[in-house]
């Protein structure tokens, strides 16, 4: 196996592992919580600010991977239409180069907001976490999901028969 192909191998289980330790966690704060509340009235006082920072590495986490696998949900509506035109795989190309290149914007928005916030010194209301870390990492998952979906619309377009590598169907 070439080193090419490990680090690609890499790229794609670590942010995934993040994202299951990051969920196996949020399982066990709101278990936790759900217990102490109801058991001892006494919730655990962060939960909710715990909680928003585990979705957001969950969700932007697994997002590269699930973009390069092509695993989101879609909705067909317009698929037969284009289906009798014949234009399947061009316009998944299309549709992938432009979700990607759409996608560089609102990345590009939160490095301003992360940077603003860090420049202000936000922190999280009972821990006090600075806000701009969990910024810069949606940041920097939005710009690799970008680039992913780039590479795949690339790869759809212009040698559709090296998909099977990144799809998991």
């Amino acid at each position: 196996m070439t080193l090419l192909t490990r680090l690609a191998q890499l790229a794609a289980v670590l942010p995934m592992f993040v994202a299951s330790i990051s969920l196996f966690a949020l399982m066990v704060l709101t278990f936790c919580d759900v217990i102490l509340r109801s058991a001892f009235n006494a919730p655990i006082e962060a939960a909710t600010e715990l909680t928003r920072i585990a979705i957001a590495v969950v969700v932007f986490s697994a997002l590269p991977l699930l973009s390069a696998r092509g695993q989101h949900i879609s909705v067909d509506l317009l698929d037969p239409l284009f289906a009798r035109l014949r234009l399947g795989r061009i316009l998944d190309g299309l549709v992938n180069l432009a979700c990607g290149i759409m996608l560089y914007f609102p990345a590009e928005r939160v490095i301003d907001l992360a940077e603003r916030a860090r420049s202000y010194g936000d922190e999280t209301e009972y821990l006090n976490i600075p806000t701009f870390y969990i910024g810069w990492f949606i940041a920097i998952m939005s710009f690799a999901t970008a680039l992913v979906f780039i590479l795949r619309g690339a790869v759809i377009l212009f040698a559709p028969s090296k998909l099977g590598l990144i799809r998991n169907d």
